[in-house]
């Protein structure tokens, strides 16, 4: 599987944002095009998909054409699986150039980039730090300053070079370890949105673990309603906080990361499972959720993760400096409140109301 809850940036695998539902209204004598719905389980997660096109476009053929990219998908970048090319990659201790798919070192150049404007924040090759916490086993310990930074010697997404123009990389020390599950869904999205727009489905909403993409509208011309989550673990499932209308047809992703679904007490104090790899150690901010908006489901998927991992202070100065629209939401003093990005607060792709 590649699932978060394999990853110290793990966001929730259960959904962040889901749809809502709406009853379809027929006008005139003519039905509108029918909103084919597609749902399964992949990577440790659940899927849903809605679209619509003029021209029939079968959902038999679109759900086979998902199981097949699904598959590619978890052969390449599932920790789970020892055959996987992430996993071949992570055991080797070899220092020699690897080859690797144009997809791969898209994602690892991110990876890098987003470090780099996060300020070293973000990291995805911190999963020896993941375990010495034990949240991979869900068993928490407390490890000393000592533990801390043996292990933070051997981490660092500065220790893989990329080599874009062969399509190589290599570490450049041999114990170094990556996951990419932080932006697992992401990618998914992507790939899912790719197959409905090769197959001609221009109008369409792609789900994958709460993280999504949105393209067009409605069969009648509604726009989209999507929302995000109340950042509680309810017992009673998904409540809506936020609801989101997608005003702009060309392509909306919304990615919400959330540190409520993960925590681990020791003693009377919690622990977040969103590492710093700056210290090595759980946040201790109040941000509780944050939802980037724009383009691209990758980049909105490890910025949401990059968000937490900040806070909402840094994590609001940064997104304004890289001009990103991100939602936010802290718990203070068991309260919430909600703010917005400078990119957010002027965006009209998508319009914000209060659930009430």
């Amino acid at each position: 599987m590649f699932t978060k809850t394999s990853n110290v940036f793990l966001k929730r695998s259960c959904a962040a944002l889901f749809t809502l539902s709406a009853t379809m209204m027929l006008s005139g004598c003519s039905e509108p095009p029918k909103l084919e719905k597609i749902a399964g389980y992949a990577e440790g997660t659940s899927y849903h998909v809605s679209y619509w096109s003029k021209d029939d476009v079968s959902s038999t053929k679109v759900k086979a054409q998902f199981d097949k990219a699904l598959d590619a998908i978890d052969k390449e970048y599932s920790t789970y699986r020892g055959d996987s090319y992430i996993s071949k990659f992570n055991k080797s201790t070899s220092t020699e150039w690897q080859p690797a798919s144009k997809d791969f070192i898209y994602m690892l150049s991110l990876a890098k980039s987003i470090n780099k404007e996060s300020h070293g924040c973000y990291d995805p090759t911190i999963q020896p730090l993941y375990k010495l916490w034990g949240f991979q086993s869900d068993k928490l310990n407390v490890p000393t300053a000592a533990e801390i930074a043996k292990v933070r010697a051997d981490i660092g997404i500065d220790k893989i070079e990329i080599d874009p123009e062969h399509l190589r990389i290599r570490k450049t020390i041999p114990q170094l370890q990556v996951d990419l599950s932080s932006m697992g869904e992401g990618y998914a999205i992507s790939r899912l949105s790719q197959i409905l727009e090769s197959d001609g489905v221009e109008n369409y909403l792609v789900e994958f673990g709460g993280d999504m993409k949105i393209k067009g509208h409605k069969p009648m011309g509604e726009k989209w309603r999507v929302a995000i989550e109340q950042p509680v673990a309810l017992k009673d499932g998904i409540h809506p906080y936020q609801i989101v209308t997608i005003n702009d047809e060309n392509g909306v992703s919304l990615n919400t990361s959330g540190t409520y679904h993960h925590n681990f007490k020791d003693g009377k104090k919690d622990y977040s499972h969103i590492l710093d790899a700056r210290t090595g150690a759980p946040i201790t901010h109040d941000l509780v959720s944050a939802s980037v908006f724009g383009n691209d489901p990758i980049q909105g998927d490890a910025w949401a993760t990059t968000m937490l991992c900040l806070g909402p202070d840094e994590g609001k100065a940064v997104a304004n400096e890289e001009s990103l629209p991100v939602y936010y939401i802290q718990d203070v003093d068991d309260a919430f409140k909600n703010s917005k990005s400078n990119a957010l607060i002027q965006d009209t792709n998508i319009t914000l109301s209060q659930q009430k």
